[in-house]
């Protein structure tokens, strides 16, 4: 960690600028002025910050993108060679060894597959990941990819991007809160560099690992991802990853409101395939969990079963390339979004051996199902998102296939349904439509299918929602002991009001009586909170339990005490009507632990709310709505 101190090193000198710099000390004021204005006035330095993580991303995901690449074409060489079979068969197999040796040697905390560790890191460790975490997933999640394991590159690089984030704030010794948001600006960076996508890096990080949408939290963040797109652009040169086939957007607008039915149809099935393909990866993990033999060795176990997979399929299909299974899947989802696959509209989908192509969908759909669940239920590091990518594209396909069988896509391709497809199963098994919408749209810069793209993605959510509780990523989550939830979490507490709790019947208590009433009153009813009412029994403050407990200190002195001595009159009140969080914020005001409700209109006194009451209710919502 102490080697990144230099990287960040402009934020300390800005901090305490050496007399001799007065250029670099008028910049830092000047960037100083304008953060403030912002909104940054105590942490403004996290603008500067997430320029340099941006930049830092943008390199590191280029050294990891490289040999990856390296890889999938050194594979696809060796296809004429007598010893590609052994390719097939043993190299997951060696790549996943590999993967528990480097677990063996590099002791990091794992929580479970994808960006779960960094979801974890954020909730229960404040946002400090130590930083080989970043060191072991970087190195096993390159063997496993470059290997032949089905995952993709999403996840590794997120976390490697958060922990970078999460150590450059304990660098700079910030705050819990600003630790968090450079965390964020490290993943939605790295997710911006790999895919060329800003936009679903920002929204990735902000609806999946931080939920919060904050424009001190959202600024950062924004600065952190533009700035690794750019910077990554121009290394690489890199367009969309998936270029779509000429002839997808020369096809007529493919939604009309005769096609809701169908890509309604699409949305449940792609819903149906992402429940179906959380509920395998989690009874792969729990079966490798119980098998009997050494950590080290289960994933180099999961490698060659997808081995004893592979090499059968390349067999029996004449294939000369790695399966469609192995690794990303990014050149099968290319070629599925190419309406050239199909055939042309003149010739039909069937006079193209569309029933051959949709057994082989079917067969890709199957084996990327539990190839990756092998894969990384056995322990191999990589990322969800590629693989149900690949998985919503064959669905989409399939049933787009289906559908211009039966006349029923006069205007369309079946690589419509691919995409929209891959935007829906990503949706569905996150349970992040807008995540998913946006780097569909990004990875492709396809707009001709934004809104059946957007129907079928909240379609799927809703659905699989049903279905499962639990995303992709939650169910390792809840196993270690932390809830989750939803993005309605952040709001739900907004959306009731005190009429949603039970309102206790209070003990009142004239504000011209002797403390020592109170004392009786305690002994009588059990009560620790009283509400003081005026001679014309209206409200006029109360008397707490830590009121009672500082009178006790001078006992002798209770009997000539009265009870307008020991009120309150700065005690918040609320009403029927009052939204729950506005509840939530009067009670961190104050060390009461009841509040008067009052009639909004007479201010009649109605009764009491406690604060375990407030949080008691609260859960409940959370368990409904999980």
């Amino acid at each position: 960690m102490g080697d990144m101190l230099p990287i960040f090193w402009p934020i300390v000198v800005a901090e305490h600028p050496p007399e001799h710099l007065p250029m670099s000390y008028s910049t830092t004021r000047m960037i100083r002025k304008i953060s403030h204005r912002l909104g940054f006035r105590r942490d403004w330095h996290l603008l500067v910050a997430a320029v340099i993580i941006g930049l830092l991303m943008a390199l590191v995901a280029t050294l990891f993108i490289a040999p990856l690449r390296w890889a999938e074409g050194a594979g696809d060489a060796l296809a004429n060679s007598p010893l590609f079979w052994l390719y097939i068969l043993l190299v997951p197999a060696i790549g996943g060894l590999l993967v528990g040796l480097v677990r063996a040697v590099i002791r990091a905390p794992h929580v479970g597959p994808g960006v779960t560790t960094i979801i974890y890191g954020v909730r229960r460790q404040r946002g400090r990941i130590r930083f080989k975490v970043a060191v072991q997933q970087w190195i096993n999640s390159s063997l496993t990819i470059a290997s032949g394991g089905s995952a993709g590159a999403e996840g590794p690089i997120a976390t490697i991007g958060g922990v970078m984030g999460s150590n450059g704030g304990r660098m700079l010794h910030s705050s819990t809160q600003s630790t968090t948001t450079l965390l964020g600006c490290g993943a939605a960076a790295g997710i911006a560099a790999v895919f060329n996508a800003p936009i679903a890096g920002i929204f990735f990080v902000m609806e999946i690992l931080l939920r919060d949408f904050s424009l001190r939290t959202f600024t950062p963040i924004v600065i952190s991802s533009v700035v690794a797109a750019a910077a990554t652009q121009g290394i690489l040169h890199d367009e969309a990853i998936f270029e779509l086939g000429d002839g997808f957007t020369e096809q007529e607008g493919p939604f009309h409101i005769a096609s809701l039915p169908l890509y309604l149809l699409l949305g449940v099935l792609c819903g149906l395939a992402a429940v179906t393909f959380i509920q395998c990866l989690t009874m792969t993990t729990k079966w490798f969990d119980r098998l009997a033999i050494p950590t080290l060795l289960k994933p180099a176990c999961g490698g060659l079963l997808l081995g004893c997979i592979g090499l059968p399929f390349v067999l029996l299909a004449g294939m000369d390339e790695l399966p469609s299974f192995y690794g990303n899947g990014y050149s099968t989802i290319t070629g599925l979004l190419d309406p050239a696959l199909y055939g042309t509209q003149e010739e039909g989908a069937l006079s193209n051996g569309a029933g051959l192509l949709a057994l082989v969908l079917l067969a890709t759909f199957i084996l990327k199902l539990i190839g990756t669940s092998l894969t990384i239920g056995s322990g191999g590091a990589g990322g969800l998102f590629a693989p149900s990518l690949l998985i919503g594209a064959s669905v989409g396909a399939l049933v787009g296939i289906g559908v211009e069988s039966m006349g029923w896509l006069p205007n369309g391709t079946p690589a419509q349904f691919a995409l929209v497809g891959m935007a829906a199963v990503v949706a569905a098994t996150t349970h992040a439509p807008l995540t998913a919408i946006l780097i569909v749209y990004e990875l492709t810069r396809s707009y001709d299918v934004i809104m059946p793209l957007m129907f079928a993605a909240v379609v799927s959510t809703l659905l699989a929602r049903w279905l499962c509780r639990d995303s992709i990523y939650s169910a390792k989550l809840r196993a270690a002991g932390l809830h989750s939830g939803s993005m309605s979490d952040l709001t739900i507490l907004r959306k009731m009001t005190v009429a949603d709790l039970t309102i206790k019947k209070t003990t009142t208590i004239s504000s011209t009586e002797t403390a020592a009433r109170l004392l009786e009153l305690t002994e009588q009813s059990g009560a620790m909170d009283f509400v003081v009412t005026d001679e014309e029994g209206d409200y006029a403050g109360m008397v707490t339990a830590e009121d009672l407990k500082a009178a006790l200190v001078y006992r002798e002195a209770i009997p000539l005490l009265q009870v307008n001595e020991l009120q309150r009159n700065n005690m918040p009140t609320v009403t029927p009507d009052e939204p729950l969080d506005m509840v939530l914020q009067k009670f961190s005001r104050c060390d009461s632990e009841s509040l008067a409700v009052l009639n909004e209109n007479n201010h009649t006194i109605l009764g009491m709310v406690t604060r375990s009451q407030l949080m008691r209710r609260y859960q409940s919502a959370l368990d409904q709505d999980d």
